[in-house]
C-alpha cells in the first residue's frame, strides 16, 4: 500500500475540478503576500514601540532571581588573582625554564 495515495488522489481532485486561471492565481498569491508583509510590518512596529517605551512583550517578571551569587564571583576573582601571581613569577625571573626554541 502506498502511503501517498490519499494525498495524490486529493491533489488530482483539487486540480481537476477547478479551471486554471494563472492571473487569478498570481493575484491571490500576491494579495496573500502583501497581507502577510503588512502583518509583519505592523507587528514589528508594535513590538519596537512597546520596547522603546520601556514595556515588556509577554508577561512581565515580578521578581527576577539573582543571576549570580557573590561567593562564586569571589571564587573566580581569587582564581584570576592566583593566575596573575603565577604570571608575575615568570616575568620577574623567579621561575626559570629552558626555552627549546632558542
Amino acid at each position: 500500500m502506498n502511503i501517498f495515495s490519499p494525498m495524490t488522489s486529493f491533489l488530482k481532485r483539487l486540480r481537476g475540478g477547478a479551471q486554471q486561471d494563472p492571473v487569478r492565481d498570481w493575484l491571490t498569491m500576491l494579495t496573500l503576500a502583501i497581507v502577510a508583509c503588512a502583518g509583519i510590518i505592523v507587528w514589528n512596529i508594535w513590538a519596537f514601540d512597546t520596547v522603546a517605551r520601556g514595556g515588556v512583550i509577554g508577561s512581565a517578571i515580578v521578581h527576577a532571581p539573582p543571576a549570580f551569587s557573590r561567593a562564586s564571583l569571589d571564587a573566580i576573582h581569587a582564581i584570576f588573582e592566583k593566575r596573575v601571581a603565577e604570571e608575575s613569577k615568570y616575568e620577574t625571573g623567579e621561575y626559570r625554564y629552558a626555552d627549546p626554541s632558542q
